[in-house]
């Protein structure tokens, strides 16, 4: 699945938040009780293991008037103990006409239901044998989901404004159980067999090809489709709409497709290529061809995260997969392609070979998060992806600072917990491990290793250790002399505990002194201990460029220089997971590198400097002030990583500023970052020229600098709005402007009225997002009403709503409006995004991250801690805002006097190059 937040680009605006987990409850001990009275035989959340399901006949009709379904399943079964019991899960649903298909005969077993824990238990008056298999058949009904998981019904509007139904799948995690009875947890694998019956005006799709459509009585069909392989429940999928399609073959002989709404198949040409593209790219990096006949990505118009990886049949939002050249960002592009390669690469990784139980799911996702930028690098090299995977690495960062973070393998028990690790712990940190881990063995053992775990375990559910395994038994790495590589003693350390490692580094002539603790923004220094990381080091120096490696495995360690140096630079690209803190005269000499000569180290070392000295300030070991010094060298940089990392850095300084009521010392920050970036932002020229990186920086800058009202780009911005509104809107405006165009805009009533006219018009996905955002930014607090009918779906899509609260809530207008919303509707918001899902945890953090009062903390508190387990009191997420916010006083209690008398001081000191 892939996770979907705002747009890269508002994030210099908004800067980032993130989402979530909690800790496993036990399950009850008292005796579990049906809804008929009778007891429940079964008392865990987990299903028993002695029977399992081999093959599902699934029968679905879903009715598109009544928004209801209808369905009838037929489960073979092998039965592992003697029992008289099957438990399986079904959610919301009548199940009735239960009957066994035994090798005595048929016979009706008797139903119980226990809601809690959304399993059913039927009950046979003999025993099931051991060794045997046998049929259960079942009829169940329900109602179409009305949230986005389940069997959910979804509609959209047509270009005349006729308004079209549709119902579409999302199984993971534990969804599938809403849709028709099954075992529902990802190590019961079986083979599917489906069949769909719909109105001809519809059409059915699902993980396999259809092989034939029978009429049946009163004028409907029903669609058959070939059975899968062997998969795991939250991978089905069948959709029943009006879509249509377009379709091409790959060298290796699959038929991909890709089905949207008729009025937007015209925007798939860029993902049809690309999906062929990537998926040939897959089949031969893994060495194992893709095992069906078939690939479609489908656009569907209500969906909650970014996508969905179901086995043949990939689901996105429709931002995840349409793109118009015209009207379309080179971001925009990325995006696109980067959602479609997580989602193919799990067809392999995921689909093929399955975590175990979800407390593994980094392995489905840190994996897809990973391979989204090995492929692209390769595929579409001009997206130059590798400029932001270090943004990944940041994030992560963020969360994993918190003492509510939690190992990458965790364990979880209930639904909510299961939710809460689709996470930036769990994708980001799990692909910055990997990348990490690629680099220490090399690129080509890591392939080779990868391989391994594939065929190895293709069909089946794997642990954590069977992937460090597969890749210890390739890695005798190059460099690496003495013991036995042990890959899975090192990344266990990686995995097995949270948080993340400080290097702290000490150069003395030519020993360096290494120690390591664990980096956690924290009054509480106790809860640092005990934390022990195996850390592949890598440095250059000013002596030699070639990249030197070393292992720490204990706390401290001291290694030699061939000779004394000028400056050592540690964790080179930022390939590893960690930061470094240079202790003594290093600081000093790295800010003195920058300021002389910074292409001296890649910009990907520039911005990991940038980010990990910023980062140093919050947990006391460097003063503001030495990382201001070192911010000074940004008024030369051209790098979209260094300049996006300043921007990460300083932005949020003057975010805290805006919700304090402090004016002099905001405008004076925001004065400093504009005077900072000046140079570059009058460079850019208001068009779209440029590699991508160039074009996400032009559009991130020219954005920032009207945003900060900088005089030049509000003017230019001024009038190409005018023209633009004079021309109706049929005026092609460059596509990397046109937010900052909107976001100059939007602060007349007319102009803002004149963009919502627009948005409802639009048939363009990423056009009217950029029109939602700059919207959503007005300083029109009228017009920032906006999210209440959002929630009742009515200015836009409720799928579209956190990213419109995050907005107002990043904006200096709107903050309070935000905060309120997020109080008055938490009951509906979580009913339709689901407890622990990233959806709520991005709402959560995006909404009060950037408190730094006592009294807005305990207002956070007092509302979080109202509420009840059902209601998310036991969410990761809140732990995280309190977290977040307790360290922002604690950054605005040392640090705003440092930064009044630096700025006081330094104002006007940037230097600006004679152009």
């Amino acid at each position: 699945m892939s996770t979907m937040l705002a747009a890269p680009l508002l994030l210099l605006l908004l800067v980032s938040c993130h989402p979530s987990s909690g800790a496993p409850n036990q399950s009850s001990k008292e005796v579990p009780i049906s809804t008929n009275g009778q007891p429940f035989p079964w008392d865990l959340m987990r299903l028993p293991r002695s029977v399992s399901p081999l093959h599902y006949d699934l029968t679905i009709h879903p009715n598109l008037t009544s928004l209801t379904f209808t369905g009838v399943v037929r489960i073979q079964l092998e039965v592992h103990e003697h029992t008289r019991t099957v438990i399986l899960h079904a959610k919301q649903m009548e199940v009735s006409n239960v009957i066994i298909l035994a090798p005595e005969g048929v016979r009706p077993l008797q139903v119980l239901e226990y809601p809690r824990f959304h399993q059913i238990a039927l009950v046979s008056d003999s025993w099931l044998i051991k060794g045997r298999k046998y049929e259960v058949q079942m009829e169940f009904a329900a109602n179409l989901s009305d949230s986005y998981h389940g069997f959910y019904k979804s509609s959209y509007r047509t270009s005349s404004g006729e308004i079209r139904l549709m119902a579409s799948t999302q199984f993971e995690a534990t969804f599938a159980r809403g849709a028709f009875p099954c075992f529902d947890e990802p190590a019961f694998k079986a083979n599917f067999t489906i069949q769909i019956i719909r109105e001809p005006r519809h059409i059915a799709i699902s993980n396999m090809p259809k092989l034939k459509t029978v009429d049946l009585p009163g004028g409907l069909l029903e669609d058959y489709f070939d059975t899968t392989v062997k998969m795991s429940t939250y991978l089905v999928a069948y959709i029943v709409s009006d879509f249509v399609s377009v379709s091409r073959t790959t060298q290796h002989g699959v038929k991909i497709s890709i089905y949207a709404v008729p009025d937007k198949i015209d925007q798939t040409t860029f993902a049809l290529d690309a999906a062929v593209k990537l998926l040939d790219f897959y089949d031969d990096y893994f060495d194992i061809p893709y095992p069906l006949p078939k690939q479609d990505l489908a656009a569907i118009p209500d969906f909650q995260s970014g996508a969905m990886e179901n086995w043949g049949l990939t689901t996105y939002r429709e931002t995840g997969l349409l793109f118009d050249p015209k009207r379309s960002s080179a971001s925009d592009k990325m995006g696109i392609a980067k959602v479609i390669a997580h989602e193919l690469a799990h067809q392999w990784f995921g689909n093929l070979v399955t975590m175990e139980w979800w407390n593994d799911l980094w392995l489905n996702e840190g994996f897809a998060k990973f391979m989204e930028y090995i492929s692209l690098d390769i595929t579409y090299p001009e997206l130059q992806v590798d400029d932001f995977f270090l943004g990944k690495c940041f994030e992560a960062m963020e969360v994993d600072s918190l003492s509510s973070s939690h190992p990458v393998s965790t364990p979880v028990e209930n639904p909510t917990q299961i939710q809460e690790m689709f996470d930036d712990v769990s994708y980001d940190k799990g692909a910055c491990i990997l990348n990490m881990l690629r680099d220490f063995l090399t690129p080509e053992a890591f392939e080779i290793g990868i391989i391994r775990y594939l065929k190895r375990y293709s069909y089946q559910n794997t642990v954590n250790s069977h992937l460090w395994e597969s890749l210890t038994d390739v890695s005798k790495a190059k460099w690496f002399s003495g013991d036995e590589l042990d890959v899975r003693a090192i990344m266990d350390t990686w995995t097995l505990q949270e948080g993340f490692p400080l290097v702290t580094v000490e150069v003395r002539g030519r020993e360096v002194r290494l120690s390591q603790e664990r980096y956690l923004k924290t009054d509480d220094p106790s809860l640092t201990e005990g934390f022990l990381w195996q850390i592949p080091l890598t440095y250059i120096t000013s002596a030699s460029n070639t990249v030197h490696r070393f292992l720490l495995k204990t706390r401290t360690d001291v290694l030699y220089l061939p000779e004394e140096v000028d400056w050592v630079k540690f964790n080179v690209d930022m390939c590893g997971y960690y930061m470094v803190h240079y202790a003594g005269d290093g600081w000093n000499s790295i800010i003195k590198l920058l300021h002389h000569n910074h292409t001296a180290l890649s910009s990907n070392d520039r911005a990991s400097l940038i980010h990990n000295i910023f980062q140093l300030v919050s947990v006391g070991k460097v003063r503001l002030d030495t990382a201001l010094e070192l911010s000074l060298y940004l008024s030369k940089e051209t790098e979209v990583m260094p300049v996006t990392q300043g921007f990460g850095e300083l932005v949020p300084l003057y975010k805290l500023m805006e919700k304090r009521d402090m004016a002099a010392l905001e405008n004076q920050m925001k004065g400093f970052i504009v005077d900072l970036f000046r140079d570059l932002i009058d460079r850019q020229e208001w068009t779209d020229s440029g590699s991508v990186s160039q074009r996400v920086l032009r559009s991130y800058l020219l954005t920032f600098a009207c945003v900060r009202n900088y005089s030049p780009c509000v003017t230019k911005a001024q009038q190409l709005f005018k023209k633009w509104k004079d021309s109706d809107g049929s005026l092609s405006l460059p596509v990397d402007v046109t937010t900052a165009v909107f976001m100059v805009g939007v602060r007349t009533p007319e102009g803002w009225d004149f963009m919502f006219e627009k948005y409802h018009q639009s048939l363009q996905m990423s056009f009217r997002s950029r029109l939602k955002s700059a919207m959503a930014f007005s300083p029109l607090q009228d017009k920032l009403q906006m999210m209440e009918q959002s929630l009742h779906g009515q200015v836009m899509k409720t799928q579209d709503l956190p990213d419109v609260v995050v907005v107002i809530a990043r904006n200096p207008h709107g903050y309070k409006l935000a905060w309120d919303f997020l109080r008055s509707n938490w009951h509906t918001m979580i009913k339709k995004f689901d407890l622990g899902s990233n959806t709520i945890s991005y709402l959560v953090n995006g909404v009060t991250n950037q408190y730094s009062t006592r009294e807005m903390l305990s207002e956070v508190k007092s509302f979080f801690g109202s509420l009840t387990e059902e209601t998310g009191s036991e969410m990761r997420c809140i732990q995280q805002a309190y977290e977040t916010i307790e360290d922002n006083i604690r950054w605005t209690d040392s640090n705003l006097p440092l930064l009044q008398n630096w700025l006081n001081k330094h104002m006007g000191r940037v230097v600006h190059e004679d152009l």
